[in-house]
Order: C-alpha cells, then structure tokens, then sequence
C-alpha cells in the first residue's frame, strides 16, 4: 500500500511517528523504516539502511538526511546508531549495479541490510513509491524520508554509511574530488572522467559513458578500492 505524499522535507518541521503508531496500535510490534542513497551516482555503491526505533524514547535534530549538512549528519550519527534497537546498512557495489541493474541492485542492497539488522520485523516502511523490498509487510509512503521519523533516522545512517566509503575513496582518485561530491554527477567530475577516464569504482554501463571521451589512459581493473567496498558489502 502506498501512502501519498504528506509534506515536504524541512529543516523545521521534524518527521514524526503517525505511521509507527498506527501500526504499533494495529498490533505490529517491530516497525522498520528503510531508505536508500547513491542510486544516481556515476561512482561508488548503492546503499540500503534499515532502521528500528524504539517507542518511548527520541532523538532531538532527526531529520531527512538531505536537508542535514554533512556536519550535522556526522554529529548525529552516533546518537541515532546507539538510539536504534536494532539497526543494519547494505550495499551493492559497482560492478553489481553495472551488471544486475538498478532495481535489482537496489534490491539486492536492501535484502543486504536486513541480514545486517539481525532481526525479523513485523512492519516495514518504504520512502517511495515502489517497493525495493519485497515484503507483503512493506507500507511505501511517497515523502517518507519528511513524514516518517523511522525512516528519516534509516537517511542519516544509509548517507553518512556511503559517504564515509566516499571520502575514503578520495584519497585513491584524487582528481574526482570523491570527498566533495561523493561520486554524484558535477561539473569537476565530468572533466575528470575526461581526462583520466572511469575509475575501478565508476558504474561503467550507464549512459553518461556512452559518448566520454577521454585521454587514453587505460581504465584500472581492481586495485584497493575495490576491496574497500568488497568489505563494505560482505
């Protein structure tokens, strides 16, 4: 079942427990929240977080990730991780979403997290329209990232999770300015590509490779990265 849209994402306006509550008075006892971030980089993995909030105690500064500074998300992330009952990231590397697809990629990511979250739960909420999940337990909600503190808090540890995998990457591809941009499309990482061509962590299949053109310089297969992430998604 998909909820509409509720509001939008706001600094101002914390996301709340209407949709927990409804369901903790329905009888379901475990209520996830899940979100994902990275689906549309041209570098690094695509990342699930499945989150599990207690019912009596909160978190002040919760929000959806994306209306957080990086700063702000850090400093957070700690608290929201130990404030959690139970809680578990995914990923799907490069090379698996160049080969599965997104879905399947965002799929395979998000069956990832749950093995990580080391619980069943008995309810699960999607941010979105369409369920990644798979799960007859799955209530999508279009804006749930605004409306739905469970799955704000699952934003904030999928995207700071990813980002850290990011800034560690930096320091291996220089020229892609990886800590800055986190491997999203930008101008500096076009010019980038163009000059040094994809790296062993670029998703080489999607079309923004299909016309590059780049210096010649041969394309690294392996290398440590990719064992960065072989370890993020074991």
């Amino acid at each position: 079942m998909t909820r509409p849209h509720r509001r939008r994402s706001s600094r101002t306006t914390p996301p709340r427990l209407d949709e927990e509550r409804s369901l903790w008075a329905d009888g379901v006892d475990i209520v996830a929240g899940v979100d994902e971030v990275g689906k549309g980089s041209w570098a690094g993995p695509l990342t699930v977080a499945v989150a599990v909030l207690p019912k009596d105690r909160r978190v002040y500064g919760v929000r959806d990730s994306k209306v957080l500074t990086e700063r702000e998300r850090e400093r957070l992330f700690d608290r929201v991780a130990s404030w959690c009952e139970a809680w578990g990231v995914g990923h799907a590397s490069p090379r698996e979403c160049d080969d599965l697809g997104m879905s399947d990629a965002q799929r395979l990511a998000a069956a990832r997290a749950f093995r990580d979250l080391g619980l069943e739960p008995d309810g699960i909420l999607v941010d979105g329209h369409w369920d990644f999940v798979g799960s007859p337990k799955v209530r999508t909600i279009v804006g749930g990232d605004a409306s739905s503190l469970t799955i704000a808090t699952a934003s904030i540890l999928a995207k700071v999770t990813r980002d850290r995998l990011m800034r560690a990457a930096a320091s291996d591809y220089p020229y892609f300015d990886f800590a800055r941009d986190k491997g999203y499309p930008g101008p500096r990482h076009r010019a980038a590509l163009a000059a040094f061509g994809p790296t062993p962590i670029h998703r080489t299949s999607w079309a923004f490779m299909d016309d590059l053109v780049w210096s010649g310089i041969p394309r690294t297969e392996g290398g440590p990265q990719q064992n960065l992430f072989a370890r993020g998604i074991a």
